[in-house]
C-alpha cells in the first residue's frame, strides 16, 4: 500500500488525479477518481503492446505498471523532468506566452518535428494530440524533447491502424494535421505562434 497525501497531487484531468509517487520522485500515479476504469484499461493495453514492440520511450512516458495506494488502484508512469530536476512544463504553458514561445522558439519546432517522425516511425496512435497532454523536457538551454504524457491508444471498433503501419500512419497523419489547426484556432494571439505553425506544416 502506496501513502498517497492530497498535497503530492500534480495535475487533474476529467477522469483521473495525477499525483508525485510519494516513494519516487521520477514517478507518478494516476488515478481514476469519476467514471469507470475502462479507458485506463483500454489506454494500458496498448501500452503493454508497445512495450511488447520494444519502442524506444523517449518521448513517451512510460508505464510501470499498477500499485494500491490509499486512494485506490493507480497506474505509475514516468514523471518528466527538466536538466534543473523541475518538472517540464506543457506546450500549453509556453504556448500561451509569446515571451516563452520565443525564447523556445527554435527548440520547440525542431522537437515537434521529431515528435511527428517519432509516432509515425514507431506507430504509435494517440486519441488525441494536445498541447497539455505533451510536454517540453529541457535537456540544456538550447536542446529538448517533446514527450506525451496522455491520450495514447487506438479506441476504433476494430483497431486495425496499430497493428497496420500504412493505415497507422494514415491515421497519425490526420491527426497531426488536426493538432496544427487547433493551435492555430486556440492561440490566434500569440503572433509568434503564427510563423512557428506555418513552418510546422511545411516540415
Amino acid at each position: 500500500m502506496i501513502n498517497i497525501q492530497p498535497s503530492d497531487l500534480i495535475g487533474k484531468g476529467v477522469h483521473r488525479k495525477c499525483y508525485i509517487h510519494p516513494e519516487n520522485a521520477n514517478q507518478c500515479i494516476k488515478i481514476v477518481y469519476r467514471g469507470g476504469q475502462a479507458e485506463t484499461i483500454r489506454e494500458q493495453k496498448y501500452y503493454r503492446y508497445l512495450a511488447k514492440r520494444g519502442i524506444p520511450w523517449e518521448m513517451l512516458a512510460q508505464f510501470h505498471g499498477n500499485v494500491e495506494t490509499n486512494f485506490g488502484i493507480g497506474a505509475v508512469f514516468d514523471f518528466v523532468r527538466d536538466d534543473d530536476g523541475n518538472a517540464s512544463k506543457t506546450l500549453d504553458a509556453y504556448f500561451k506566452s509569446t515571451d516563452e514561445t520565443t525564447v523556445s522558439y527554435a527548440n520547440i519546432f525542431q522537437c515537434l518535428c521529431e515528435l511527428k517522425h517519432y509516432l509515425l516511425e514507431n506507430n504509435i496512435i494517440t486519441m488525441g494530440l494536445k498541447p497539455r497532454n505533451i510536454l517540453y523536457k529541457r535537456l540544456s538551454q538550447t536542446t529538448g524533447r517533446c514527450v506525451i504524457v496522455d491520450n495514447i491508444g487506438n479506441s476504433d471498433f476494430i483497431p486495425i491502424c496499430t497493428y497496420n503501419k500504412f493505415l497507422g500512419n494514415k491515421k497519425i497523419l490526420r491527426k497531426w494535421d488536426r493538432f496544427e489547426k487547433a493551435l492555430s484556432k486556440e492561440y490566434h494571439d500569440n503572433t509568434k505562434l503564427k510563423n512557428f505553425i506555418l513552418q510546422l506544416r511545411q516540415s
